[in-house]
């Protein structure tokens, strides 16, 4: 088996431990914000019958923010939806070419359109103070919109380690990274 450049493979795997990092430690501090003030409403609001007014705007904020943080930490881990019954039947070297193309024509490109636009929404939020409108609560909601540009940029950053992957298994007929199958 041809073996890649070690300029090649450092690049993927530089990449790969940057997301795989930042996914663990996004996860390590969004999942016990996302659970710590949903646990004291329920309290608040069934035990002590005294609901809070930010529940809901902290729990939307953070669930998103892990949800878009996390995506690309789930494209490292092929989490992603695909349609194995057809998936299956493909060589590694027809998967390569089909990833490839997909990552050049429409991921990659998808994900550089939204981070310039996203990055001027949140710019834009950011210099008009904007607000939360659907509470009493109303929280400054610009850093909420920093995290679509940053998804964006992370999505794109890993993108591009799977486009690599994706030419390389293209090219040999063998993916240099076997994805565990994830199923729900």
């Amino acid at each position: 088996m041809a073996q890649p450049s070690p300029a090649y493979l450092g690049t993927i795997r530089a990449i790969d431990w940057f997301t795989e990092y930042v996914g663990i430690a996004l996860a390590c501090i969004l999942i016990p914000i996302l659970i710590v003030p949903n646990v004291y409403e329920v309290i608040s609001r069934y035990v002590l019958d005294d609901p809070t007014v930010w529940a809901l705007d902290v729990t939307t904020m953070t669930f998103g923010a892990l949800f878009m943080l996390g995506s690309a930490y789930a494209l490292l881990k092929g989490a992603h939806v695909r349609t194995d019954m057809l998936w299956e039947g493909f060589s590694d070297k027809t998967k390569g070419t089909i990833d490839s193309a997909a990552f050049l024509l429409f991921f990659l490109p998808t994900m550089a359109i939204l981070a310039w636009s996203s990055w001027d929404d949140f710019t834009y939020s950011m210099a008009i103070n904007e607000k939360s409108n659907s509470g009493a609560w109303q929280p400054i909601i610009w850093p909420f919109r920093a995290v679509i540009p940053i998804s964006c940029a992370m999505l794109f950053l890993q993108g591009f380690s799977e486009l690599l992957k994706s030419l390389w298994a293209a090219r040999t007929g063998e993916f240099l990274v076997k994805h565990e199958k994830i199923e729900v």
